[in-house]
């Protein structure tokens, strides 16, 4: 990946052990995801690497602790320091999951997928509400990938992604790893998501991989991007091609050059859109 093919619309995830390679090499990258929990200490040589990442690219931060499903009160603490983060790091993006991460106040550590019911739905608009008025900013809420379904779900994902959406009047970070997860764990078809999403609140997309492990698709974000998911990613483009776009690894981390490489190919997607509509 050379200069010469920067996209400002690309970005990878920012993880501890890539940290020397992109302050040392400066990557042709538009962007940067941070994971805001792993920034919470008040000090540290955490901070002091992604306030130096920040002074040459824009950063934004993904969380996963607001728990914006559950029917637990908004933590204001916790929402606290993601604020100062967003405001230190001018943070061009600030996301978290449509899921639930705690029951009576207990962190659970893990994106618990939610029913898909009218209850649910106006209890998670409700609260994304309460946080965005506290952020003073609109948020992003991401797909999360699952491997169950609810009985009592009265509607489909992306019928319930919409609504909760536009009820809140927040934003869309459209994770299409986790989609074809779910298109593959519970017979769902892919392309329904561009035909049904309002693809005007979509702000973000995430790019990642999955483990098979035969009977269902893991969401490990340990693999290279797959095939299906770039699919997708090629329809999306065809719709919209301003939307800032992340390669994630999370686990089992490649070198960096592995998620360069990665994010040339979503680079390379995006020209292609761009050239076929001015053709």
């Amino acid at each position: 990946m050379s200069a010469e093919k920067t996209s400002p619309l690309v970005g990878v995830g920012l993880r501890e052990a890539h940290f020397r390679d992109v302050l040392r090499d400066r990557p042709p990258l538009g962007w940067f995801e941070a994971l805001a929990d792993n920034y919470f200490a008040p000090g540290g040589i955490a901070l002091r690497q992604l306030e130096a990442v920040r002074d040459d690219y824009p950063l934004a931060l993904h969380c996963v602790g607001m728990s914006l499903g559950s029917t637990d009160p908004p933590d204001y603490d916790y929402l606290a320091t993601v604020k100062r983060l967003a405001e230190r790091f001018e943070a061009v993006r600030v996301s978290d999951h449509l899921c639930f991460t705690s029951v009576g106040g207990v962190q659970l550590h893990d994106l618990l997928p939610l029913p898909f019911t009218e209850e649910a739905l106006e209890c998670a608009a409700a609260k994304i509400r309460r946080v965005q008025d506290f952020l003073g900013r609109r948020i992003l809420i991401e797909n999360v990938s699952s491997y169950l379904t609810y009985e009592h779900s009265t509607m489909d994902e992306m019928d319930f992604l919409t609504a909760v959406a536009e009820r809140a009047d927040c934003h869309i970070l459209l994770d299409l790893n986790n989609w074809h997860v779910n298109v593959r764990n519970h017979g769902a078809r892919a392309a329904d998501v561009f035909k049904r999403l309002p693809l005007g609140r979509v702000r973000e997309v995430h790019l990642g991989g999955f483990r098979n492990r035969g009977d269902f698709l893991l969401d490990a974000h340990d693999h290279p991007v797959a095939d299906p998911v770039w699919r997708l990613f090629e329809e999306f483009t065809v719709r919209r091609r301003d939307v800032p776009v992340l390669v994630e690894w999370d686990n089992e981390l490649p070198p960096f050059r592995t998620l360069l490489d990665e994010a040339d190919k979503a680079r390379q997607i995006l020209a292609a859109a761009a050239d076929e509509a001015a053709a």
